[in-house]
């Protein structure tokens, strides 16, 4: 998988010395919030053995979020194939330390992954799958140019679907 740059952030792939950041980050309420909960040490080795798995079949998956500010891994943005409403999808999905919210860089991230996506990849159509109540994660979407299409329920919670074509991009 290529590692993307932006003027504040480098996504690359997870690495296994990443395991203990990681972790810290996936027992956070906060970072996991609108989620099924914290991640044990365990269940996030699972998650990122799963994102290094596609990376090595070349498939795409999520990057690790480094601030260059400090060289520190911050979260993930990238993809995750999900089925909506039995619909085979390809969504950005993104978690950024809570120390570092405020900042646009969860928007800045999912503008990278969007037009690797687009241009790279070559993909015909993105979503971003957003609880209702998760207010700072539908601005990350607005600004990435996607646009609310339906509501849905993915794994039991109430979801926005937002989308996105490569033509409809207007969130640069």
């Amino acid at each position: 998988m290529p590692t993307l740059h932006t003027p504040r952030l480098l996504l690359r792939s997870f690495a296994t010395e990443d395991l203990e950041q990681m972790a810290e980050l996936m027992a956070d309420k906060d970072f996991m919030r609108f989620s099924f909960g914290v991640f044990s040490r365990e269940r996030t080795a699972e998650f990122l053995e799963k994102m290094r798995a596609r990376d090595r079949a070349n498939l795409p998956s999520q990057f690790g979020v480094i601030s260059r500010e400090d060289n520190r891994l911050i979260g993930y943005c990238g993809f995750f194939s999900q089925t909506v409403d039995d619909i085979e999808e390809l969504e950005i999905g993104y978690r950024i330390d809570p120390a570092y919210w405020g900042r646009g860089l969860a928007t800045e991230a999912a503008r990278a992954v969007r037009d690797h996506g687009f241009h790279e990849l070559q993909l015909s159509r993105l979503i971003s799958l957003i609880h209702l109540e998760n207010l700072a994660s539908r601005r990350v979407a607005e600004k990435n140019g996607m646009t609310p299409e339906k509501e849905t329920v993915f794994r039991g919670f109430p979801t926005i679907v937002f989308g996105a074509h490569p033509a409809e991009r207007n969130g640069r």
